[in-house]
């Protein structure tokens, strides 16, 4: 399955649960649901994984930050529930995509009426992919 088949099924995953539930609630509420989602679709989705620092080539930090989402260990799912999404939450993703050497992230806010207006991708091209 190539990265854009399984964003996808990510995003519906997120309508799904947000459908259900609603905007308005705490994110860890949604990182739960979104949990269950995904793994009933039949996808490996971990929570709360470590991202290692390095500095120079050593690890400085084992756990120095932590994803929220990752779906079969490809695409990084970043949650907020938040009035409205700033500039620092994408940069924080791709911080995350490039310490982890991820190509891809999603960023959904589930605090929106609509949740196509929540979602963002965000792209590690370090290539120029």
């Amino acid at each position: 399955m190539d990265l854009n088949e399984l964003s996808s099924i990510i995003i519906g995953a997120a309508i799904a649960v947000h459908k259900e539930l609603g905007p308005g609630l705490l994110e860890s509420v949604y990182q739960a649901c979104m949990i269950l989602e995904l793994r009933n679709r039949g996808l490996n989705a971990q929570e709360e994984v470590p991202v290692p620092v390095f500095y120079k080539g050593e690890i400085v930090k084992e756990e120095g930050f932590r994803i929220d989402i990752l779906v079969e260990d490809e695409i990084i799912v970043e949650l907020k529930s938040v009035e409205k999404i700033q500039p620092v939450f994408h940069k924080k993703l791709l911080t995350y995509l490039r310490l982890s050497n991820k190509k891809l992230g999603l960023l959904i806010n589930f605090n929106e009426v609509l949740l196509k207006d929540g979602i963002s991708r965000v792209i590690n091209a370090p290539d120029g992919l």
